[in-house]
């Protein structure tokens, strides 16, 4: 667990929720945790308290078993990575979710951690955004797919692909804290990008790069098609 820096102390810190599982990608969480972190305490949720691996070879430490969680959140958060599919298919990370979605203040995503909280039945009915290459798991779920960078619908916030989560971590916190706060701590992160290629999107990069890219991340979504299906279909509890 993370603590707050002095920067609203008139307010309670925020009770922050993150998903850790092998294979995340780990800017999926370290982007939105640094524009929400100065704000609350970070609870890093697995199954046990042994490091999870990422998909960039960097371990995070969790600091909760998802025994232990807090059972009241402020925020509860999912990242994506190539271990996506393995966690949809894991039913203790679903039914873990499916729980704590219940009670969260806000229950959100970035890159592909969407497909995992469709999994769970808490994109139900509600628009979301992912990874410009899982757009059809999202629909293979029954979840209408926004293509915005970040995707607010009452209260589920979900972010585009990796880097979208600096700009859903600001926009999250805007709702939480107030424009201003954002702003401010926008200013602290200096924020201001200007990448040095027009080339982070399908439509700037052209096809070749495109499916260069989809080389790269290779067949790691393709099953998931068949496991977003397979959930859409099966009779769902009342």
């Amino acid at each position: 667990m993370t603590s707050m820096p002095a920067f609203a102390a008139d307010q309670p810190p925020l009770e922050i929720g993150m998903l850790l599982y092998p294979g995340m990608t780990l800017l999926d969480l370290a982007g939105p945790q640094a524009a929400l972190g100065m704000h609350g305490r970070t609870h890093l949720f697995w199954k046990t308290l042994d490091p999870v691996m990422t998909d960039s070879g960097v371990a995070l430490m969790p600091t909760a078993t998802f025994a232990d969680a807090p059972a009241e959140l402020d925020v509860l958060f999912v990242p994506g990575g190539f271990g996506t599919v393995a966690a949809m298919k894991d039913e203790e990370i679903t039914n873990f979710l499916a729980e704590r979605g219940r009670d969260a203040r806000y229950v959100t995503s970035v890159c592909s951690g969407s497909l995992i909280l469709g999994m769970a039945g808490l994109l139900d009915g509600y628009r979301a955004a992912t990874h410009w290459a899982t757009y059809d798991l999202l629909d293979a779920l029954g979840v209408e797919g926004g293509h915005e960078r970040v995707v607010a619908d009452r209260n589920r916030f979900t972010g585009g692909g990796v880097t979208a989560g600096i700009d859903f971590g600001l926009t999250l916190l805007a709702e939480l804290r107030g424009e201003e706060v954002a702003k401010v701590t926008q200013l602290m992160m200096e924020y201001d990008p200007a990448p040095p290629f027009a080339a982070g999107n399908p439509d700037s990069a052209g096809p070749e790069r495109v499916a260069a890219a989809r080389a790269i991340m290779g067949d790691t979504m393709a099953e998931g098609v068949d496991v977003a299906r397979a959930r859409r279909m099966a009779p769902q509890p009342a």
